[in-house]
């Protein structure tokens, strides 16, 4: 364990202790997480059939009498017991926010979150993705920022001055889901490297039944391109500079919602457009308890072969949720993305159980076929796995 893990395992654990002296509101939770691959490895460096792995997560959060003030710890650990790599620990919050009026200034770690599709996040832009935790890039490293927002009747402005840059994190030779080769030190197009200063402004607001987020970034590339070490027995993450333009929309009537996320992007090897779309429709009180959505959406990319790697190009997503709005929160999430153009097929099944007071359970499943004949989609094809996980909160 680093002296990094070390240090904010240390801050996580004394968490409770500077809880109770405060009277600050505290929570936690240690898990246990449990994998088997279905399939031996693709490379010989990667490890064995079976995967365990400890999390331990902690929020601390003060708020002021007045509530003007508020401060925040998230701390996350995990011990990996095959990569190294995937054995880590991050502060996913550690910030100080102040109120005035109409104005709230943020200054610290956070996380900020936008999009409103099921299947992917394309306008998510802020956070760099933690990829050691899983493939799904749901998982975000915490981000140094200076967040600056403004509440009006005739919507909301934020400006986020990002100072430093958070390198993706990425599977080790001997974890699964990795690349079959040690990644090397980041390059960076920027001359300041990690110390670029990110710009972003976003406006947001709601128009009777239609949300609408609209932003411009500038900055550094959250997407690394994996390029060939000279001696080709490695890659080299290379983050290029880049201007975003994003939109997110979702109109909602009754029991849908239209969902919309596009972005344009531009780079100096690349200049294209993305989006995602489609509706989720709620079909409610199912034997006078549970609700039952059905989802499908489209995914397009024209980037170029030079970007970044997307597996999200021209692909369409079917998925039911099932929430039983029993006292257990029990629900299940199951869905398919077929790639059109090579027959590729990533299945998910995610379920989520809440045993007594204090303990949840969950479920997952995935697996990824098909035809293609790219490179890119063979990487992962002999990872399909089964993951069931215990978190105790306290």
């Amino acid at each position: 364990m680093t002296m990094i893990n070390f240090l904010v395992l240390i801050v996580i654990l004394a968490l409770s202790v500077v809880a109770k002296a405060e009277e600050i509101d505290f929570s936690a939770s240690v898990g246990v997480e449990f994998r088997e691959f279905f399939q031996s490895p693709r490379f010989e460096t990667q490890a064995t059939d079976i995967n365990t792995s400890l999390v331990l997560e902690a929020e601390l959060k003060w708020r002021s009498d007045d509530r003007s003030q508020r401060f925040s710890i998230v701390g996350f650990s995990r011990y990996d017991d095959q990569d190294s790599e995937r054995t880590h620990s991050d502060f996913r919050e550690f910030y100080w926010s102040f109120n005035y009026q109409n104005w709230t200034t943020t200054v610290g770690i956070n996380k900020i979150f936008w999009g409103v599709t099921e299947s992917a996040n394309i306008v998510d832009v802020i956070n760099q993705t933690d990829l050691v935790e899983d493939i799904d890039q749901e998982a975000k490293l915490g981000q140094p920022m200076i967040h600056f927002s403004n509440q009006q009747d005739w919507g909301k402005l934020d400006l986020f001055i990002l100072p430093y840059f958070r390198e993706r994190t990425f599977p080790g030779p001997g974890g699964r889901f990795s690349f079959g080769s040690t990644i090397d030190d980041a390059v960076y197009e920027s001359s300041s490297n990690a110390k670029n200063i990110d710009l972003t402004l976003r406006y947001s607001h709601y128009i009777g039944n239609v949300d609408v987020g609209i932003y411009a970034f500038e900055g550094t590339n959250r997407e690394p391109r994996l390029l060939p070490a000279t001696d080709f027995n490695s890659l080299v993450p290379y983050y290029d500079q880049m201007t975003q333009i994003g939109i997110d929309l979702q109109y909602t009537i009754e029991a849908w919602l239209w969902k919309l996320e596009s972005i344009y992007r531009r780079t100096k090897i690349d200049n294209f457009m993305a989006f995602v779309g489609g509706f989720e429709y709620t079909i409610f009180q199912i034997n006078n308890a549970a609700d039952l959505g059905l989802l499908l959406e489209y995914q397009y990319d024209n980037r170029n072969e030079n970007s970044t790697i997307t597996f999200a190009d021209n692909d369409i997503f079917l998925a039911a949720r099932y929430v039983l709005n029993n006292s257990q929160d029990s629900s299940i999430l199951a869905g398919i993305v077929f790639d059109i153009q090579n027959n590729n097929r990533f299945v998910n099944i995610e379920g989520h159980h809440r045993i007594g007071e204090n303990l949840i359970a969950e479920l997952r499943i995935r697996t990824l076929a098909g035809g293609g004949s790219d490179e890119a989609s063979k990487v992962f094809n002999n990872d399909d796995y089964v993951q069931f996980s215990l978190k105790w909160y306290f």
